[in-house]
């Protein structure tokens, strides 16, 4: 007999996109412990409804076929290198992990020890990441694959502006009279966002947008005046059109006067960028480079009148370069220039790659930051860190990057990597060095939610993970908006959550008595160490360092290290994130809302100057 009762409704749950950086908004659709589908959510502020091809097909990637064919479901260990591996309990393989790595920093110091995380990773997972390297272990060798694509834009940021604090926000695109796009084809990279540009130029035709990219992309074909320059001569570009705005009185003179220092030290520099040069390197129009300068310095409106507001948009075409620290200083010179910053419709705005490099940065998930933004160049910095965890110091030898990372471990320098919700061996630049330094590691642990990425192979221990639709936590976008990421259902198998398992495997550490600034907090055996070695464990050791139950735990220690700081979150909380929706920092305890534009520029340094006026060299 048929049965005619009809299936339950879906279970609905709010959660964020894990595609990009825009920080979409989505609703999740389950029914049972099978994700079914996901649409746009139209209260979440970064998207209001709309989703790309991508994240409209979100829940694919959670379906039972997948699952079944590529999902990590329980923990693999090899017991030899090119072997198979095999299943393990979660006891036996983080109780391996804790003794390997116990082993290797006791007779190779903390420094043997490398972390390699992931802009793709929740801002609780990055936290405990970040504490378990830097305040447990007692080393900086962690980075993140954002070093590849968002450094550039972090040291610009800091170099100018004196934080790592974006200025502007989604909003400012309704806003703006010039928008001036670089080095990214934000509508195939960033489509939702790219949807804001249309219906700002469709709501206001005398909206002027500017793409300098030397491809004709489908945001070149959407603008007003491309660029069309020669790769590698973006400062060439904005130094000339700096060049312009001096020769032509275009400059904000009382801006800079109020806010800024060092231009009077690049104007001698600006002298060998006359128009002519400029446009025969860039192998662009006189005429052109003439009138993006004029559109950018908000001067197309006529004489006399109020500066026109100009938004940049710039990504991966300006960061992933040899110069590309170069390339962000010297786009924000020119805002910088004619108070084009700070405004409604104005700003350096940095696109944000990966759905949480924010965050990571945020919690210093990279081998020269520490929490909160604060540098771990800064000895201050660092006792206020030490402070907040509780351990004699931090470290101040400065980490690895992410290639130099896998450099020492190709070198022998690293014996041990803990790898993290990436794909070294297909995504990272040299792949030989990559694959070697995999190779020559003694041991290597990836922690991945699927089995079948390029960099399982040389896993000597897998860890499964839970993926996007099964995570608790907080990410961050672009325009520095904080959002929830809600889990749907529950993770397959044995998957446990990214921070979970970092603070099982950080309080096996502390068990074993690494823990202090120089590893261990006991003396060391110094017998012949078997494979299976570990250090015995401390009767009534200190309390742990990760006394976490859930995310929430951890992020409010990640609030609280904020409090004073640029990204002062100290007013929010999960319960005001879940009653009132994503938030924007800063949000500051003794104020009574988040703040939309940052004014990181405007009083950066105790004198209330910035330091933006670099030379860059060309690039």
């Amino acid at each position: 007999m048929k049965d005619d009762t009809p299936a339950p409704a879906p279970t609905q749950t709010r959660s964020t996109c894990t595609y990009c950086g825009v920080g979409c908004g989505v609703i999740i659709e389950s029914r049972g412990s099978q994700i079914t589908g996901v649409r746009g959510d139209p209260d979440h502020p970064a998207n209001f409804g709309r989703l790309c091809t991508k994240g409209s097909t979100l829940h694919l990637t959670a379906s039972a076929a997948i699952t079944r064919q590529a999902r990590l479901l329980a923990p693999l260990q090899r017991l030899q290198r090119g072997g198979a591996a095999t299943a393990v309990t979660w006891d036996h393989a983080l109780n391996h992990a804790s003794a390997q790595f116990a082993r290797i920093i006791h007779q190779h110091g903390p420094d043997a020890v490398g972390f390699y995380v992931s802009g793709q990773l929740l801002t609780e997972d990055y936290y405990v990441f970040n504490k378990l390297a830097k305040g447990l272990i007692g080393t900086n060798n962690i980075d993140s694959n954002s070093r590849l694509c968002m450094s550039s834009a972090v040291a610009g940021y800091k170099q100018t502006l004196g934080a790592d604090a974006p200025p502007a926000c989604y909003d400012d695109i309704a806003h703006a009279q010039c928008i001036f796009i670089a080095g990214s084809n934000t509508a195939y990279a960033h489509p939702i966002l790219f949807r804001r540009i249309e219906d700002a130029k469709k709501a206001n035709p005398a909206l002027r947008v500017v793409v300098c990219d030397p491809r004709r992309t489908d945001t070149a074909d959407f603008a007003d005046l491309h660029l069309p320059i020669q790769p590698g001569t973006d400062v060439m570009l904005f130094n000339g059109m700096l060049h312009i705005m001096a020769l032509e009185g275009w400059l904000d003179e009382a801006y800079m006067a109020a806010h800024t220092s060092g231009f009077d030290a690049l104007k001698d520099t600006l002298r060998d960028y006359n128009p002519f040069v400029v446009a025969d390197t860039c192998r662009i129009t006189k005429e052109a480079l003439l009138q993006a300068t004029r559109l950018f310095a908000g001067m197309h409106q006529g004489k006399g009148g109020t500066r026109a507001p100009t938004l940049s948009l710039y990504c991966q075409g300006l960061n992933q370069s040899s110069s590309g620290t170069a390339k962000n200083t010297a786009l924000i010179n020119l805002h910088l220039a004619t108070g084009q910053i700070g405004k409604v419709g104005a700003g350096p705005f940095s696109l944000t790659g990966q759905p949480n490099a924010m965050g990571g940065r945020e919690v210093g998930g990279l081998a020269n930051l520490l929490s909160a933004h604060r540098d771990l160049a800064n000895p201050a910095h660092r006792a206020e860190v030490a402070a907040l965890w509780g351990v004699p110091s931090i470290p101040e030898k400065p980490g690895k990057t992410a290639v130099e990372m896998f450099q020492a471990a190709a070198d022998g320098e690293i014996k041990a990597l803990w790898i993290a919700c990436t794909n070294p061996a297909q995504s990272m630049p040299d792949q030989a060095t990559v694959r070697r330094a995999l190779e020559r590691a003694e041991f290597v642990v990836l922690q991945e939610a699927f089995a079948t990425t390029a960099t399982a192979p040389y896993a000597d221990l897998l860890l499964p993970a839970s993926a996007w639709g099964e995570k608790d936590g907080t990410v961050t976008n672009s325009e520095r908006r904080i959002s929830r990421v809600r889990a749907a259902v529950a993770a397959p198998g044995s998957a446990r959550a990214d921070w979970s398992i970092v603070v099982d495997f950080a309080r096996r550490l502390e068990a074993m008595g690494v823990r202090s600034k120089f590893g261990f907090t006991q003396p060391a055996q110094t017998t012949t160490l078997a494979p299976n070695w570990a250090l015995t464990p401390i009767a009534g050791s200190k309390p742990s360092l990760f006394p976490y139950t859930t995310p929430e735990s951890i992020w409010n220690e990640h609030r609280a290290s904020t409090r004073g700081r640029d990204l002062d979150i100290t007013g929010l909380d999960y319960a005001l994130l879940e009653t009132q929706g994503p938030q924007q920092w800063p949000c500051p305890a003794y104020s009574d809302s988040s703040g939309s534009r940052h004014s990181a520029g405007h009083t950066a340094n105790s004198d209330g100057s910035t330091q933006p006026f670099r030379h860059p060299p060309d690039g």
